[in-house]
Formats: structure tokens, C-alpha cells, sequence
């Protein structure tokens, strides 16, 4: 099957075969998976933009001393990112809390393996609100 041997191919002729709505060229069972697959990309995305956000704002607030204009830009960087990637996808809006809690835990890993912190030098919870994470002007 073309879909196994030849993902590209297989994608310009399904979407031609949308185009010209050529129903019974469709492959139906993988169309429905790469869908679903696209919007779990986004929340993917998410997570991961909130891992090394909170990561960073952790080594900000936890190592006062190191803080650098690469941290900072990379704050910037994320926050923005993350900003942009809702106002195009609101539907993740929806997803907010599912994904904070995820990226809590990586963005803790992140945080001990660049500080060089232990575990217990961090919060069990995320000490940082929605609000505080998503606001331009905190920085712990």
C-alpha cells in the first residue's frame, strides 16, 4: 500500500483526490488517523513550548546568580510562541491544564539536569499559575 512505501505520494494523491472529491479513491482508515494525528502535533506542541518554558523559569528563579540573556530570550521566545500556536488553534485552550501538567514534570527534568539541582530543591507542583506563565511581565 502506497501509504506504507511512499508517505508523500500517498498524500498528494489523497489531496487530489479530495480536491476533486473522488470518494472512492480516498483512503478513509489512515485520512481519519493523520487528522487526528495533525491536531495531537498541536498539543504535542504545547506541551513541549510549556516544558522548556517552565524549565527556564525555574532555572531563573531557583539560580538567581546564573541568569543570563539566553534564559531570558528563551522565555520571551517560548511565551510567544505559545501565545501564537492558541490564538491559532483556540480548540487547545480546551487542553491548557492537561498540558501544564505534562510539561510540570519535563520542565522540572529540564531544570535539574542544566542547574545541577536536586529533585527536592524544587516544588512537588508547578509554583507557577496559568496566569504567571502566560504573563509577558512576571518572571519569577
Amino acid at each position: 500500500m502506497l501509504y506504507e512505501t511512499d508517505f508523500y505520494t500517498w498524500t498528494q494523491e489523497q489531496s487530489q483526490a479530495l480536491l476533486n472529491r473522488q470518494i472512492n479513491s480516498l483512503d478513509w482508515q489512515h485520512l481519519a488517523e493523520e487528522i487526528g494525528d495533525l491536531g495531537n502535533r498541536h498539543y504535542d506542541q504545547l506541551s513541549s513550548r510549556l516544558s522548556i518554558l517552565i524549565g527556564h523559569l525555574l532555572k531563573w528563579k531557583y539560580q538567581p546568580a546564573n541568569r543570563s540573556n539566553s534564559w531570558k530570550a528563551t522565555i520571551r521566545e517560548q511565551r510567544r510562541k505559545i501565545d501564537r500556536l492558541l490564538e491559532r488553534n483556540p480548540g487547545l485552550k480546551n487542553k491548557w491544564n492537561e498540558a501544564l501538567e505534562e510539561a510540570w514534570l519535563d520542565g522540572k527534568d529540564l531544570a535539574i539536569r542544566e542547574t545541577g539541582l536536586d529533585d527536592q530543591d524544587f516544588p512537588e507542583e508547578c509554583p507557577f499559575s496559568s496566569f504567571q506563565i502566560q504573563d509577558s511581565n512576571y518572571w519569577a
